[in-house]
């Protein structure tokens, strides 16, 4: 009975709409620049940031790269994120300390030069304005400090700014490209207004879902050749195999040696994958042990 299930769901054609096609062709990526994350001296928070803000709006956060404060690094990472044509976020590097590349580490992945924004240069310059509390000397723009702040306005040429609502001081983005700070109290406002400003088209047109089953004493190299069949076989659905040697704390089948396997993707394509992954493990002699 198994086979026959298996063999029928080879048959099962889906015709995907287009709408769903193309917000799944959108891949986001997120970039982390800098050695502090890197050295454990701060704890990385954009990611699950990043991952909550587009789980609200109906989209995945498709990778991930943590990189140090290394212009070659930077560079080598942006040149094949601009490549991929992928919808990216970075974060880190573009102050104007000396361990801030990610400025002209983007102009040079582009092949361009930095040049400062005249909107950013205004939006520093009323920052200035503002901390220096009517101290003429504080305000002079004209002073060795002040003109090295507007550095923060420098951007490869052709950029456009992200609004820094926390304290004036621009982001920008450049071919789908989006660079904030590296303060996750400035950041995770400026990637909001990124998505809903230029990606709103494509909030929420795939209905998402995942499932899993428990199969006790599994063995990974032996369902392989399932999971591999199942992805081949349905397009546009992800299969993924989670071992755990046990944990007594939680009793029961989790407290043996087990693999939690499951499928990932749009709802509507997942039931003929996930009758097929069930009847395929049980037809390998596995129990299956449904997740309540």
């Amino acid at each position: 009975m198994a086979n026959k299930i298996v063999d029928e769901m080879k048959k099962v054609e889906i015709d995907e709409p287009k709408d769903v096609a193309a917000a799944a062709q959108r891949r986001f990526g997120l970039i982390v620049i800098g050695d502090e994350i890197l050295s454990g001296r701060r704890q990385d928070k954009h990611m699950s940031k990043m991952i909550e803000l587009l789980n609200e709006r109906g989209l995945s956060l498709a990778w991930a790269k943590y990189v140090a404060d290394d212009p070659a690094q930077i560079t080598a990472t942006l040149k094949e994120s601009f490549a991929s044509g992928d919808v990216v976020f970075s974060t880190g590097g573009i102050g104007a300390t000396p361990d801030d590349h990610t400025r002209q580490c983007a102009a040079l992945a582009l092949g361009t030069k930095i040049e400062l924004h005249p909107t950013a240069k205004e939006l520093i310059a009323g920052r200035i304005q503002s901390m220096a509390e009517g101290d003429p000397i504080k305000a002079d723009l004209s002073t060795t400090e002040n003109q090295h702040r507007f550095k923060m306005g420098e951007f490869p040429i052709g950029s456009e700014i992200i609004p820094n609502p926390y304290n004036q001081i621009p982001g920008f983005r450049i071919q789908e490209h989006h660079f904030v700070p590296g303060f996750p109290v400035m950041a995770a406002p400026m990637m909001a207004w990124c998505l809903d400003m230029h990606y709103k088209d494509l909030f929420h047109q795939e209905n998402w879902a995942e499932q899993s089953f428990i199969v006790p004493k599994g063995i990974e190299s032996t369902l392989t050749p399932l999971m591999e069949r199942i992805e081949a076989n349905f397009p546009g659905v992800k299969v993924f195999s989670l071992p755990s040697v046990g944990d007594a704390t939680r009793g029961g089948v989790y407290a043996q040696r087990h693999i939690e396997l499951g499928i990932k993707g749009n709802a509507n394509l997942l039931e003929s994958a996930w009758i097929a992954l069930r009847a395929g493990t049980q037809e390998l002699g596995y129990e299956i042990h449904d997740i309540v």
